[in-house]
């Protein structure tokens, strides 16, 4: 028998050869996971031996495992390739086919999808219009290299807006944007046409009162034109609304200068027959909401005012953040999320077929995949600009190859030593 163990053992060693040398070769290889060679003994099963202790037919190889575990990252300041630091996997469209991998290498084609290295697409959850992620059918990521189309400002929103409650009442009366002395505060912002062209506006705010109830007159001017009448009960160029605060500085409303049809809210009014020159829509409307302004002692702060709107930009880059979110960058300084790429986990990681090309496919024994975002769930964190190394111990792998060695050595003495028995009994006859 001792030759059916012994070439037994020089399968199992040669295949445990395979394994390390595999490992050794993919040491710089991208996403790789490194694999063991698993063995089982094997026993002749008779009736006449299941009561005694035989002495066994060998060894078989039963599988290679994989370890799955998360190898160390290298920042390579590519803005697309990112790493996952814990459990999941990019989820790929190869001609179709979906496949799994851990190689975070991407970039555009020349149609805008991100793919790596062998053309796979990256594949995730679509943006719509609206800005809402679409969770319900993973797709193809395409970035959109075209130009952002302007938007006009619609709406000017605020951020700790604050009028200082001791700020004395203006001393020179009435209202005069040119001279100083007839306001309490101004600043400036700049909003977008129809077309993407820019515009100056100027608000100015007026203390009405120097005791209790507090009171603010709101006038506006854009180009350095007052902003017209707006048709109110008390029809006055450039005002656009007062606002009135609590005795504990808090606004309480902000009463629109025009018909009070045109007010959305108590905090909002809409500013109507702005005029513009650029050709762009004529006249212009802009919604102010100052919801959140205060009226605390000190100093006034009326820095923090928010416009939308935008002109339009050419694309400059995109990238992949840490939520899995792309992001395009364009000229005119916006951001736009296109899309958020989608991970995907599988009950039993080893049960995954490799099929080259750093990726996986699922099989019946990995079980369906769960498809989820980074961060959420069991799904790991992304680290972006990154790419994962492999996880193989190339030190301890030099090592395993020493032990395989000494195994196929091994192995080969004892059908050496077999034959020499057999040998010794042939020289008997």
């Amino acid at each position: 028998m001792g030759y059916s163990q012994g070439l037994s053992g020089l399968n199992a060693a040669s295949a445990q050869l395979d394994t390390v040398g595999n490992n050794i070769a993919n040491s710089s290889t991208t996403g790789f996971k490194s694999g063991t060679t698993e063995f089982a003994d094997m026993y002749a099963n008779t009736v006449a031996t299941a009561v005694s202790t035989p002495a066994g037919l060998g060894v078989k190889v039963v599988g290679v495992a994989q370890n799955f575990g998360t190898g160390t990252f290298t920042n390579t300041g590519v803005p697309l390739d990112v790493a996952i630091n814990g459990n999941g996997f990019f989820r790929m469209s190869v001609n179709g086919q979906i496949e799994y991998s851990r190689d975070g290498e991407f970039h555009t084609d020349a149609n805008g999808y991100i793919i790596d290295a062998e053309g796979a697409n990256l594949t995730g959850y679509p943006v719509g219009t609206s800005g809402v992620v679409s969770t319900t059918n993973p797709q193809p990521i395409q970035v959109p290299m075209g130009n952002m189309p302007p938007a006009a400002t619609t709406i000017v929103n605020t951020s700790g807006l604050n009028l200082d409650s001791s700020q004395a009442v203006p001393t020179t009366t009435p209202f005069n944007p040119t001279d100083s002395t007839s306001y309490s505060y101004s600043n400036q912002i700049t909003t977008y046409d129809s077309l993407g062209d820019s515009h100056s506006m100027q608000l100015y705010y007026v203390r009405n009162s120097p005791t209790s109830p507090i009171q603010y007159s709101v006038y506006a001017a854009e180009d350095g034109t007052l902003v017209p009448a707006q048709g109110g009960t008390v029809a006055t160029v450039g005002l656009i609304g007062t606002m009135d605060f609590s005795n504990t500085g808090t606004l309480t409303g902000f009463t629109t200068a025009g018909p009070a049809a045109t007010q959305t809210n108590t905090d909002e009014v809409q500013v109507t027959g702005i005029p513009s020159a650029t050709g762009s829509i004529n006249p212009i409307s802009i919604n102010f909401n100052l919801q959140g302004a205060t009226a605390y002692g000190g100093t006034g702060n009326t820095a923090n005012l928010q416009p939308d709107g935008n002109a339009a930009g050419n694309f400059v880059t995109a990238e992949i953040d840490q939520s899995g979110n792309v992001v395009c960058t364009y000229t005119n300084g916006k951001t736009q999320t296109v899309a958020q790429l989608v991970l995907a986990s599988f009950n039993n990681n080893n049960g995954l077929q490799p099929v080259g090309d750093n990726k996986w496919i699922q099989t019946g024994t990995s079980g369906q995949p769960t498809l989820g975002t980074a961060g959420t769930g069991t799904f790991g964190q992304l680290q972006t600009e990154s790419i994962e190394n492999s996880n193989v111990d190339l030190t301890g792998s030099l090592v395993d190859l020493i032990t395989a060695q000494r195994f196929y050595q091994a192995n080969a003495q004892t059908i050496k030593t077999q034959n020499t028995v057999d040998q010794t009994l042939l020289n008997m006859s």
